[in-house]
């Protein structure tokens, strides 16, 4: 029997125990460590949004712990593994549990230089911010080029992008809704702090020439007016709804200035981008920064935190260490 985190179709999340004969089908079985708690795992936890495809689900697009059994012979018992996305926590069971049975396709090894805890406090939403900053840099946007904006900037997504490219050497804006929080950004990085009030309202096609860059978190009229200012054949990466899967624009900054609307799925990336954006962020992410963002919760506890998330209460990156 393990602990884990149900959904059931049409009610919330409940904690309760399962049998491992209960898991789905799939060739390697992680003893899972951490997990996180991430805005699509609090939509599924809530039942407010149609994360969930296939019921009864086991929440969490992220887990991270040692394969007990292998019938892949890439991966040994013992060996340390991470998982995110590819459907986990949506069509597949999920990390919130303490038992994973998953396909060895999905998995990599974990990093050397990070824990599993560390990794978790990466999970999805680093390794989304990674893709956004090498999408930045394969566009050959350059430090000296200007500011790059990150919006959400208090998220887990957001605040790892600052990070990461405070690292590289890039200028930060960082639009936020809570200026109470303007000191963990600086630490973070961001060279200024702007109002999310002045991005989220309806704007004009086109305005004044601003960002080299975006890292768009928020969707809607925030990534509209974002791509709105960005500079000619600037970039900017979505990865995010928070405000709304809308997309309020025109074509103006794209035909008159030559932006790129890039979009970055993290879910169904190619094993070797994985990789590649993991060693990326072993390179460029200070595990002592990943401690001034991000809190450790127990299992059941991810129930009410997943309300604090969608209202916009949480900070960084929540780890559920799945055997609290």
């Amino acid at each position: 029997m393990f602990n884990a985190l149900f959904v059931e179709q049409g009610a919330k999340a409940r904690f309760c125990q399962l049998h491992d004969a209960q898991l789905p089908p799939g060739d390697v079985t992680v003893r899972i460590d951490h997990a996180t708690l991430n805005y699509k795992d609090a939509l599924a936890i809530t039942g407010k949004g149609a994360v969930v495809r296939q019921f009864p689900m086991v929440p969490g697009i992220d887990l991270a712990g040692v394969v007990e059994t292998s019938e892949d012979g890439r991966y040994r018992p013992g060996e340390e593994v991470i998982v995110n996305g590819w459907g986990i926590g949506e069509t597949h069971w999920g990390g919130l549990a303490q038992r994973a049975r998953v396909q060895g396709d999905w998995l990599i090894p974990l990093p050397l230089a990070f824990d599993t805890r560390q990794a978790m406090s990466i999970g999805t939403a680093g390794y989304t911010a990674m893709l956004c900053v090498l999408a930045i840099e394969a566009h050959g946007v350059k430090p000296g080029d200007g500011d790059i904006l990150v919006t959400g900037a208090n998220g887990g997504v957001g605040s790892i992008a600052l990070a990461l490219l405070h690292k590289r050497g890039y200028s930060t804006v960082a639009s936020t809704g809570r200026p109470e929080e303007r000191a963990y950004l600086k630490h973070l990085g961001a060279g200024e702090i702007i109002d999310r009030a002045t991005l989220s309202a309806p704007g004009k096609p086109l305005t004044k020439e601003r960002w080299a860059a975006v890292v768009d978190c928020v969707g809607s009229h925030t990534l509209a007016n974002a791509c709105a200012a960005t500079r000619q054949n600037g970039i900017v990466t979505a990865c995010g709804l928070a405000q709304g899967m809308d997309f309020p624009s025109t074509v103006a900054p794209f035909i008159l200035r030559g932006v790129t609307l890039t979009g970055i799925n993290s879910v169904y990336q190619p094993r070797e981008k994985r990789q590649r954006a993991w060693q990326r962020l072993a390179e460029d992410l200070d595990p002592a920064v990943l401690d001034t963002m991000t809190r450790v919760i127990g299992l059941e506890a991810a129930i009410g935190a997943a309300d604090d998330l969608l209202a916009g209460k949480v900070r960084g990156r929540l780890v559920v260490d799945v055997n609290r």
